[in-house]
C-alpha cells in the first residue's frame, strides 16, 4: 500500500482530519468520500494510480476522525467545507475532484456553484436523488422532531473481524484483506471494548429538508468543468432510490462536457470492487485536463 499521512486542519471552526498520499509537488487531486465512509477507503484506488499525484482526502464533518457537530448535518455545509479546503490547498488553480456517492454529488454541485474553481470532476456512482413531493414536508419535519427526542446509536460489533464480516455481507466482492482494512478504518473501539462505526450516529436521523432535484439540476447546468460519471453496469442503487432512467438522462444533459462509463462486475463501491479499472478511467480522463499550472 502507498503510505498516507494525516493532519488536522481548522475548517470553519471544526477540527477536520485530512489524509494525504504522494509528493506535495505532484498535481493535486481531491478525493471526497461518501456517506458512512471515510478518507482511508480510497486506499485501493490510490494504490492503483500509475501517475504521480498529491491526493488530498478529507473525512467529512461527523465522519472518520473529523469533529462532530451535534444533532444535525446539512448538505450545504459540505459545499462550504470543500470551499474552505480548496482555498487552503489550491487557492489559484482550478481543482480536480473525484467523489464517491455523496462525495460525487458534493463535487458536481460545487462545480456548478463555483464554476471557476473546478477543472474536472469524476463522480463514482453519484447521480443525485429522486425528487420529493412538497406535500411530504410536514410529515418529514414531524418525524425529525420526534427522532431528536430519542438517543441514536450504531450497532456494536464484538471485534474488527465481525465488522469486516458485516462489510463482506454488504459487498460480497470484497476480499478478506480489503474488508479487514476497511474495518480498521471504519470502526473504533468503545469504552466497553466493542467496535462501532467511526461516525456520528446523528447521521442516521431523517433529513427534514426534502431533496429538490430542480435546484440540483440548476447547479449542474452551470458546470463548466469536464465531468465523468463512473457507474456499475447494473445501476441497482440508483433504481432502488427511485431515480428513473428518464431522470438520469435529464441529469446527463445538464453538463456541457460530459461522459459516462459503465464498470463491469462492480457494485456501488466500484473503487473497492474494480480499483484498477477505476484508476485507469480516472487518469485517462484527468491527465489531459490538468490545469496548465499543474502540467508544468
Amino acid at each position: 500500500m502507498k503510505p498516507s499521512r494525516s493532519r488536522f486542519l481548522d475548517v470553519r471552526g471544526l477540527s477536520y482530519h485530512v489524509r494525504e498520499w504522494g509528493d506535495d509537488r505532484a498535481p493535486l487531486l481531491f478525493m471526497l468520500h461518501g456517506w458512512m465512509d471515510a478518507s482511508a477507503t480510497f486506499q485501493f484506488l490510490v494504490d492503483a494510480l500509475s501517475s504521480d499525484w498529491h491526493v488530498v482526502a478529507p473525512d467529512w464533518r461527523g465522519f472518520g476522525k473529523s469533529a462532530r457537530v451535534g444533532d444535525a448535518y446539512w448538505f450545504p455545509d459540505y459545499l462550504a467545507d470543500l470551499d474552505s479546503m480548496l482555498t487552503r490547498f489550491s487557492p489559484e488553480i482550478p481543482a480536480l475532484l473525484v467523489g464517491h456517492s455523496m462525495g460525487g454529488n458534493v463535487a458536481c454541485m460545487y462545480a456548478g456553484v463555483r464554476p471557476a474553481r473546478v477543472a474536472a470532476v469524476v463522480s463514482l456512482d453519484g447521480f443525485g436523488l429522486a425528487d420529493r413531493d412538497p406535500a411530504e414536508a410536514p410529515g418529514r419535519f414531524e418525524k425529525w422532531l420526534g427522532e431528536l427526542r430519542q438517543p441514536v446509536a450504531f450497532r456494536d460489533y464484538p471485534s474488527l473481524d465481525a465488522l469486516a464480516l458485516r462489510l463482506r455481507r454488504d459487498n460480497p466482492r470484497l476480499e478478506p484483506a480489503q474488508a479487514r482494512f476497511l474495518a480498521e478504518h471504519l470502526g473504533e473501539r468503545s469504552d466497553d471494548g466493542t467496535i462501532r462505526y467511526v461516525a456520528d450516529p446523528a447521521h442516521r436521523r431523517v433529513n427534514p429538508v426534502l431533496y429538490r432535484r430542480a435546484e440540483v439540476l440548476a447547479c449542474w447546468r452551470r458546470v463548466d468543468a469536464s465531468v465523468l460519471w463512473l457507474a456499475p453496469e447494473e445501476p441497482a442503487l440508483r433504481r432502488k432510490l427511485g431515480v428513473s432512467d428518464a431522470d438520469h438522462l435529464q441529469a446527463r444533459e445538464c453538463f456541457r462536457d460530459f461522459r459516462e462509463l459503465a464498470v463491469g462486475d462492480a457494485g456501488h463501491n466500484l473503487h473497492h470492487d474494480q480499483p484498477v479499472i477505476v484508476a485507469r478511467a480516472v487518469e485517462d480522463f484527468l491527465l489531459p485536463r490538468l490545469p496548465q499550472e499543474c502540467a508544468e
